[in-house]
């Protein structure tokens, strides 16, 4: 039996992931279960799974959680640091499908005891990619990618030589928005920007999949998980979400790797690597299909994907914070207290005050840094909004 633990279990990732191990529950021991503020489906999904602990992020939840588990084996834990301990408890395979800057201590921890760490938790690589992996190295753990579109370059450099890659294409849905006429943007609604056109996920990633933000992460995660340069890593608007990812190679072909958009592929690929296993997804029928359409990404409709080329050629802490002041502009819009496009104009402005302090952009990538900058980058979007406000 294969020992496994879900960090963010009760996401779309953690369920598609739970649904896999539901298949062949006897193939798994699960060893922790984590989640946010929807108890009831936590504490529901580690009973059945027989975990050995469940996590809650809500320390004020504790005692719900252990009311939630009562009668069962499966202890109850609360907070960042029950998080931490988790990952430190011994798994041959984690998922790290926390939604945030909050996934990377738990994810870094699972890498030190030299585990397999599939992530879906792009923000890991985008703070702290170097980081990263050099803690996979020292500790011989596996980093395996879960996002479909590094999943899919993943497997279409399967036994090829890197230095033969000229390219690195992702796709892009083009999110809620991307037929709206862009004087539209400005009044764009929440509720508007949750809805998306091909895929089922949590409201905060399809809303950064409507703004690009979700798509400038990922560039940035191209970047460090393969190793090219900025200059090698692209983007298509690609409205079907069939090609995920094509590799350029220097004699010129391109390798592509098609689907249905179930995330389920990327979760089972991770899952069974490095053997395939049947997987139950949507075999495609391109004649059914028809065509396949792609285009180069609006810098005007999309201007996030222009901030990650600035993350990309500065570095440093620079990536931490994009992200934070991401997530914290994306705070205030579904609160609804700034407008969509405003998101952008925040993230701009953060990273302009990053650049004018030299004590940060020259100081070592380190967690405390991290998680530091993370702070001082979510209070900036705060002061940026009260200005307005004001």
């Amino acid at each position: 039996m294969r020992r496994v633990s879900i960090f963010g279990a009760t996401g779309s990732i953690g369920q598609n992931t739970i649904d896999l191990i539901d298949r062949n529950p006897d193939a798994y021991d699960v060893v922790a279960l984590t989640g946010g503020a929807n108890i009831h489906k936590l504490a529901e999904d580690a009973k059945r799974l027989r975990a050995s602990v469940a996590v809650t992020a809500h320390q004020d939840r504790l005692e719900d959680l252990r009311a939630a588990l009562a009668g069962s084996d499966v202890q109850a834990a609360a907070g960042s640091m029950a998080l931490t301990e988790a990952a430190a408890r011994p798994a041959d395979w984690v998922m790290s499908a926390i939604v945030g800057a909050a996934g990377l201590p738990p994810g870094l921890e699972a890498l030190k005891q030299g585990a397999t760490l599939a992530l879906a938790n792009k923000e890991t690589l985008v703070c702290a990619g170097p980081l990263v992996l050099d803690t996979a190295r020292k500790h011989n753990a596996t980093l395996l990618p879960v996002d479909s579109e590094h999943s899919a370059v993943f497997q279409a450099l399967a036994g090829e030589d890197m230095s033969a890659v000229e390219r690195i294409i992702i796709t892009a849905s083009g999110g809620a928005f991307r037929d709206w006429p862009l004087g539209d943007l400005a009044n764009a609604t929440v509720e508007q920007a949750s809805n998306h056109p091909n895929w089922n996920m949590g409201q905060r990633i399809t809303i950064d999949s409507a703004s690009m933000f979700n798509k400038a992460l990922e560039v940035i995660e191209t970047k460090e998980y393969f190793g090219v340069s900025p200059e090698q890593v692209e983007v298509l608007v690609h409205p079907e979400s069939i090609v995920h990812a094509l590799v350029g190679f220097n004699d010129g072909a391109l390798m592509a790797h098609m689907g249905a958009p179930d995330m389920r592929h990327a979760i089972g690929y991770a899952l069974h690597w490095p053997a395939r296993q049947d997987l139950p997804v949507e075999r495609l029928n391109l004649a059914k299909l028809g065509q396949l359409r792609f285009s180069e990404p609006d810098n005007a409709r999309y201007p996030a994907l222009k901030l990650a080329r600035h993350v990309m050629q500065r570095g440093g802490l620079s990536g931490a914070v994009f992200n934070a002041a991401k997530e914290r502009a994306l705070d205030h819009f579904i609160a609804r207290r700034i407008g969509f496009l405003s998101m952008a104009d925040c993230v701009a402005a953060v990273l302009d005050r990053f650049d004018a302090q030299s004590s940060l952009i020259d100081a070592p990538l380190t967690l405390d840094n991290v998680l530091q900058t993370d702070h001082l980058a979510r209070k900036w979007v705060d002061e940026a909004i009260g200005q307005r406000a004001g």
